[in-house]
């Protein structure tokens, strides 16, 4: 355990400082982006609908579910 301010010292090192290091003071599984909450929901797609996103989300190398979400998030950014 560290400090908050050692914490941030350390943090504003250079990225090749091994000093600088962070890893053994961040677990992974408890970080948060506030702001950025995630909620799962369920969405039922017509097969043909479906068909289309992978084959257009096979196109620009993303997967499904990134797909999906930069339509929906692209769409409400134009309103």
């Amino acid at each position: 355990m560290i400090t908050a301010e050692e914490f941030d010292r350390r943090s504003d090192l250079a990225v090749d400082d091994p000093a600088g290091d962070m890893e053994p003071y961040i677990d992974p599984a408890k970080t948060r982006r506030p702001g950025r909450e995630v909620q799962r929901v369920n969405v039922d797609f017509p097969v043909d609908l479906l068909r289309a996103i992978d084959r257009e989300a096979r196109r620009i190398g993303v997967t499904r579910q990134a797909f999906i979400k930069l339509r929906l998030s692209d769409t409400l950014i134009q309103r």
